[in-house]
């Protein structure tokens, strides 16, 4: 490329570049070319050059070479290179560079000059970089300029007055005259709130000049697509905004203004978008009418139909500021908002989908939750998370009855289950349990979801739930609200254990599913053996959380045998509100989330012998036994994790463990009527440490624990040494006190 080669034909040829590379070599050939003729006497192709380097420059190519020859073209007498030099001084220079102080003399100069175009050349070039030195230098030079009558040069000096205001404020005492602009009147306002009633004395002026553009003729120099001078309109629209704004007077002075601004003028230009979209938020912005706003708001729904996806976009953002405030308005348009959740532009569809829910009442509920569940079906993987969030929560506040909060719980469920929050199986759980009179119906229908598809935890977990509580209402078939379905305990073991057999299930859902397995031992008649069998394979399962459920419910089957219908029995009604359902959390912090075990060793105490000890204390025994693993089985809604070992007021010294070397030895330090202080002492007299001892209690919600801190976690080997750990027990009620736990962590090889 030689480098008298025209600006348009370099632009041709850098365009057609095929590679980044190849873009690269055609830059740096026509820049080395450039600085040699910079180099060069003045040969008429000085602003040609330059032109050339500001389109390079644009592109993000290094272009500060070409600074000092700014310079040189602002100080020429041609027009034609001093407009090129100012525009390069605009591109290149900044007020943190040198070089822009050599131009201040040259602007000086052209601001005096006779021609109002060299002095809007200058004006413009201060109003973009000028620093605080050139505008203060140049004060006096605007300050005469601002004072003239060419209209031409008063628009382009308040340009220049906004710009001086923010970079030296001191001086713009030494202006004078502020009314000459609206920008620096916007500018003051915005910066200095104490001038707003100063200016607001001005009102009536700007609603005469705002009319005037209204209904104005056609004026061909300030006209834009038939809107006359959009700009200026913008401007004053934001300046009574400002003005209007928590004040009555101002706003009552402006409002017939805005209803004639927004009757008269044609939103079918983008001048006139403009335009109306900065009168809606002059609306929105003051104490205007009422029919004012609906005004407004009729105003943002047109946008929503228009072509252009960005007025579009800001219509649905202007919405979504005023939903709360002026709903019944903008419900209006839920048709036409609910159309743009079939946007291809993704914005416009988030956009569109949380004006949507924002929408959603008691009264349209159904009909609008049936376009959002469809959007649900195919929308984008980004907005399933907020999508499904939104559904529950518009669900949850205005269902119109359970079965339908069920119904589309489970069909979010269904159509994106890997999407959905944590929280959401507890809390269909919970809908489910309250929802007394659906048993039936949930049942049947989780279970019908579960042969079709295993593959969405979420659903799954919530299915064996319900399969576990209420599957002896599964095996009758008798439902009125659904298709009777003959359903055998063959047909409901087989769907358990495929979800535990299956590669796609996480381990909290192997937990369901195989407490659900659990339960049915207790509502089923004829397949117990199974269920015994399906349980204790999972006695050496790999997962640690599932192996330690199977355990426990081994144990049931045999030591606790005669136990296991009640503690088996269907789970209470979960209350969220209530502190004594927590779905798995403890309550009060004294019952914790247990680290994974290598062994957990099961201990009875023995009772302390009594005449006073009956039946009726087995009885209370029982229903303590009872109480805690409702609370283990309920944690499993969250894979919470909690061992209870359950015990009788102990003699004041017992040895409650003596296994694998370790010995436990249980002592009642002291022993009021409503307290008393234990202290645990395990011992190890095998050949190697035991290390990570963790002692846990639990006890009756009646009765208030504290455990101090061990002595430690290492148990020495051969008897060297003990751990030790103080438990602080408070009974204000005086109820007998029936459990503990005890978990004893890292047994070394040899103890196996």
């Amino acid at each position: 490329m030689s480098p008298s080669v025209r600006l348009q034909e370099m632009i041709r040829v850098i365009r057609g570049a095929r590679t980044q590379g190849e873009e690269r070599g055609v830059i740096q050939r026509e820049c080395a070319a450039i600085r040699a003729q910079f180099r060069q006497a003045d040969n008429g192709t000085r602003s040609h050059n330059l032109a050339k380097l500001l389109y390079v420059h644009m592109l993000g190519y290094p272009a500060h070479f070409g600074q000092m020859e700014c310079v040189r073209l602002i100080a020429s007498p041609r027009y034609n290179e001093k407009r090129v030099g100012y525009l390069g001084a605009m591109m290149l220079l900044d007020e943190k560079q040198d070089a822009s102080l050599l131009i201040t003399n040259s602007i000086k100069n052209d601001l005096s000059h006779s021609s109002q175009y060299v002095q809007s050349l200058a004006l413009c070039t201060l109003a973009c970089m000028g620093s605080a030195e050139m505008c203060r230098d140049l004060a006096p030079e605007i300050d005469r300029l601002l004072r003239a009558s060419n209209s031409y040069i008063k628009k382009k000096v308040s340009t220049v007055c906004s710009h001086t205001h923010t970079a030296t404020p001191s001086i713009m005492v030494e202006l004078g005259v502020l009314h000459g602009a609206v920008v620096l009147i916007t500018e003051l306002c915005e910066r200095n709130p104490d001038t707003l009633e100063q200016f607001r004395k001005a009102v009536p002026e700007l609603v005469l000049m705002m009319k005037g553009l209204v209904m104005s003729g056609y004026s061909p120099e300030h006209n834009v697509a038939g809107i006359s001078d959009p700009f200026l309109q913008v401007r004053i629209l934001r300046l009574l905004r400002i003005l209007g704004r928590n004040n009555d007077t101002a706003s009552d002075a402006m409002n017939d203004l805005l209803a004639q601004v927004a009757t008269n003028t044609d939103s079918s230009k983008t001048a006139g978008s403009a335009v109306l979209y900065e009168t809606v938020l002059t609306v929105m912005d003051i104490k205007s009418e009422s029919g004012l706003r609906v005004l407004a708001v009729n105003i943002l729904g047109r946008f929503l139909l228009n072509n252009d996806r960005n007025i579009r976009y800001i219509s649905m953002t202007s919405l979504q500021k005023i939903v709360q405030t002026d709903h019944n308005a903008v419900q209006r348009h839920r048709g036409t908002i609910v159309d743009c959740l079939k946007d291809q532009d993704a914005s416009v569809k988030r956009r569109a989908l949380e004006l949507s829910l924002a929408l959603v009442s008691a009264v349209n509920i159904r009909s609008l939750m049936k376009e959002l569940l469809l959007f649900l079906s195919s929308c984008p993987p980004e907005l399933r998370a907020h999508t499904t969030s939104g559904i529950f929560n518009a669900a949850e506040r205005y269902a119109p009855s359970q079965r339908w909060h069920i119904d589309t719980i489970l069909h979010v469920l269904t159509t994106a289950g890997g999407d959905v929050r944590d929280e959401t199986v507890p809390n269909l759980i919970q809908l489910i349990t309250t929802a007394t009179e659906l048993h039936c119906y949930t049942v049947h229908k989780l279970y019908r979801a579960l042969i079709t598809d295993i593959s969405v935890q979420s659903l799954v977990q919530v299915a064996c739930w319900c399969i576990g509580e209420y599957g002896d209402l599964l095996l009758r078939g008798e439902c009125e609200e659904t298709e009777p379905v003959q359903v055998t305990e063959d047909d409901v073991l087989d769907a358990l254990e495929t979800v535990l057999q299956s590669h796609m299930s996480s381990p909290a859902t192997r937990g369901f599913a195989l407490t659900a397995t659990m339960k049915l031992s207790t509502r089923i008649t004829h397949n117990v053996d199974r269920i015994r069998s399906i349980v204790s394979i999972y006695g050496s399962c790999i997962d640690v959380e599932l192996q330690q459920r199977a355990v426990e419910y081994n144990a049931l089957f045999k030591k606790y045998d005669h136990m296991r219908a009640a503690v088996l029995e269907r789970m209470p009604v979960i209350d969220k509100s209530s502190p004594g359902h927590t779905n798995g959390e403890s309550a009060g912090g004294t019952i914790k989330e247990l680290e994974p075990t290598k062994l957990t060793q099961e201990i009875v105490f023995p009772q302390e012998p009594s005449n006073q000890v009956s039946d009726e204390n087995d009885l209370h025994l029982h229903n303590v036994f009872n109480d805690h693993l409702f609370l283990v089985l309920n944690s499993m809604i969250s894979s919470d994790r909690f061992f209870f070992l359950f015990v009788a007021i102990a003699p004041p010294s017992v040895t409650v463990y003596e296994k694998n070397g370790v010995t436990l030895k249980l002592q009642t330090d002291t022993q009021t009527d409503t307290g008393m202080t234990v202290t645990l002492t395990a011992t190890n007299s095998t050949d190697g440490d035991i290390t990570g001892l963790t002692l846990q209690a639990a006890v009756p919600k009646s009765v208030q624990l504290q455990m101090k801190a061990p002595s430690g976690d290492v148990i020495p080997a051969h008897g060297l040494g003990q751990v030790t750990q103080t438990v602080l027990l408070n009974n204000p009620n005086k109820v007998g006190l029936h459990s503990d736990t005890v978990q004893i962590d890292s047994f070394p090889s040899t103890a196996w």
